[in-house]
């Protein structure tokens, strides 16, 4: 079990690294390749801190645990806004202003309650991923083509290209050792997490919701941090939001795509329901119903904490009762 438990933790702190230098690498090559600046910041940048689920999930599927995918992917859009979001908001009351949002917001409710419709017969096949893939696609479009109407590359990629230039040999040498690294991490957490679920006797989704779900969270958690302390309240809700999009559509659809995905009768009855709540609570809170501008202040942030830590006990309940 130590064994297990001693991957497990390496992984995720490979994986958070690995991460970072992949997309600062990428970011950095895509700059000398010459991609104009909205294509870095909404493909490189608004993406890269969904790496971690998008690598462990992928890999989970193609070694015929399905289920941790599906786990990772809905557990860390409960952890985003129920650990992330909840303890910014603790910590700092989040104003909210961005009209952006409020698009976004309601398209990330209609793809939460596709998720159901495609959860109806407990499978999540290749047609359902297909679809979501597209639908990702078509995201992606949608935002690139609203991007070039504003005036504001956004914070950061501003910050991006506002940074010392890396040379070409280093961003290539630095891309590819971060994706190196983001897939041998990967796989090091789900043999380690695939060993842990067999052991405990409980499924490879129970695992995925707790330990894989709050690890692969992490470089949300550190950007939205870092957001914070520059008082970029917009771009904290809106690094929730993306990464919550992405998984849905991106990690669930790509694992989906290797091998059709088990969901059972419990992420119905209740994963899908705290996953749902949790993004209901976060627009109201975010869209403003007492006021012009939403607010998420230090109550509604212990609110989403609050809920978080009764699931995640749940689950660890569950843990200790296999």
């Amino acid at each position: 079990m130590l064994l297990w438990l001693g991957a497990v933790a390496l992984g995720l702190v490979v994986l958070v690294w690995s991460a970072e230098r992949f997309v600062a690498g990428a970011a950095a090559t895509s700059r000398h390749l010459g991609l104009p600046p909205l294509v870095i910041g909404m493909l490189v940048l608004g993406f890269g801190t969904s790496a971690p689920e998008l690598a462990v999930s992928a890999l989970a599927a193609g070694q015929g645990n399905p289920g941790l995918a599906l786990g990772n992917a809905y557990g860390s859009n409960i952890a985003n806004i129920g650990l992330i979001l909840g303890l910014v908001a603790l910590i700092s009351p989040l104003a909210v202003h961005s009209r952006v949002l409020r698009r976004e917001l309601p398209i990330l409710g209609a793809i939460t309650l596709l998720a159901l419709w495609q959860l109806r017969d407990g499978v999540v096949g290749y047609g359902d991923a297909w679809l979501l893939l597209g639908l990702l696609a078509v995201f992606i479009g949608y935002s690139l083509w609203q991007g070039r109407q504003a005036d504001s590359l956004g914070d950061e990629t501003e910050e991006l290209l506002n940074e010392a230039p890396m040379a070409l040999p280093k961003a290539l040498t630095w891309t590819l050792i971060g994706l190196v690294l983001l897939v041998a991490s990967s796989r090091l957490l789900v043999w380690g997490a695939v060993e842990i679920a067999e052991s405990l006797g409980v499924s490879d989704l129970v695992i995925g919701l707790t330990i894989v779900a709050v690890g692969t969270s992490l470089p949300e958690l550190a950007a939205s941090v870092s957001a914070l302390r520059r008082r970029e309240h917009d771009l904290v809700l809106g690094n929730v939001v993306g990464s919550n999009l992405f998984n849905t559509l991106g990690v669930v659809g790509l694992a989906g795509a290797i091998a059709p995905i088990d969901a059972g009768a419990e992420v119905i009855m209740r994963d899908w329901p705290v996953m749902a709540a949790m993004t209901l609570l976060m627009a109201i809170f975010a869209i403003g119903w007492r006021g012009r501008d939403g607010r998420i202040n230090r109550v509604e942030g212990a609110t989403l904490l609050a809920i978080y830590v009764a699931y995640l006990g749940y689950l660890a309940w569950l843990l200790g009762a296999a």
